[in-house]
């Protein structure tokens, strides 16, 4: 087992969280819950239909009328969602009877969002929900000792100025709380220091970054940088001396969705990186997505990941 995925799922075990998989019919979660209790990981609860209790779903049915009257609900509407194991579940998150929960074997990232922003709200003071991934490298040389940090990869498809700096300030706490990582923040772009001119959509990279060092002052980030200014010291030099991050950057921001998600998985596919994923964040509670090609062990590191959320 890799280096880091052994120290995720060590930290999880330090602290026992209570994680909700409302899939429970896919043997990839049934095989992964058999993984986790054995490790050690988390407390698991496995939800179905036939598991949902009948008092607490008419309470959440009126719990999430009045979270969602203002867009036009009916309370026959709100019981319609919430005989949805992904909703109870989320709502149970919401009511304190779970830590956490994990899904996406078989739902849409789209649906996962929804349910989990529905349900657990958005943090009051960003008020910007995206995902990252965890990727970890076998070549050991990039971002932190082989881990980087890819975000916007899921959520946000052609995110603003301030959208695009609460991306970069989620992506580094979770890199402190989860991996105990010193954030060295890129925010990314075709341009480098404005090589190719300052149009809008370098503009707004450079706003971004900005938005940045005056919300986080602590904060190591640069930007707008191209992939190799920010991953590869001698590029880095040649293109930018001052850069802050010196090409040793381990959280990579992209400008938008398309350029995320299509980095991720060429990253994973082409390097061999474990890519552990969706993590949203911004949520008032954590939540994590998953791939709906994911594996067992897939699976297993991002309820480990959701259980270290849940105790910070």
């Amino acid at each position: 087992m890799n280096e880091t995925i052994s120290k995720i799922r060590q930290h999880a075990k330090q602290q026992l969280k209570t994680i909700i998989l409302p899939e429970s019919g896919d043997p990839r979660i049934i095989e992964a819950c058999r993984i986790i209790e054995e490790q050690g990981i988390a407390r698991i609860l496995l939800m179905s239909e036939d598991k949902m209790d009948a008092g607490l779903q008419e309470q959440y049915a009126q719990e999430f009328f009045q979270l969602r009257k203002h867009k036009g609900i009916s309370i026959e509407g709100a019981r319609k969602v919430i005989s949805s194991p992904l909703y109870y579940s989320a709502m149970m998150v919401r009511n304190n009877a779970a830590d956490g929960f994990v899904a996406g074997a078989h739902h849409t990232t789209s649906n996962i969002a929804r349910a989990a922003i529905y349900s657990l709200g958005i943090d009051s003071c960003l008020k910007v929900v995206c995902s990252c991934f965890i990727m970890i490298m076998p070549d050991r040389s990039w971002g932190e000792d082989g881990v980087l940090i890819f975000a916007d990869c899921g959520i946000v498809p052609r995110p603003e100025s301030r959208q695009l700096a609460c991306i970069a300030i989620l992506a580094a706490r979770l890199a402190k709380d989860v991996l105990s990582m010193e954030p060295r923040v890129a925010l990314l772009s075709y341009s480098t220091k404005g090589s190719a001119g300052q149009k809008e959509a370098v503009k707004k990279v450079t706003q971004a970054t900005e938005l940045v060092r005056q919300m986080e002052p602590s904060l190591l980030v640069d930007g707008e940088l191209q992939a190799d200014a920010a991953l590869v010291a001698d590029v880095a030099k040649r293109k930018h001396a001052d850069s802050i991050l010196g090409g040793k950057a381990n959280i990579l921001i992209f400008p938008d969705l398309n350029s995320g998600n299509i980095s991720y998985k060429l990253v994973q596919r082409l390097a061999q990186a474990e890519a552990i994923g969706p993590i949203l964040l911004g949520l008032n509670r954590p939540c994590s997505d998953l791939s709906r090609g994911c594996s067992v062990e897939d699976i297993v590191n991002c309820v480990a990941v959701t259980a270290i959320r849940a105790q910070v």
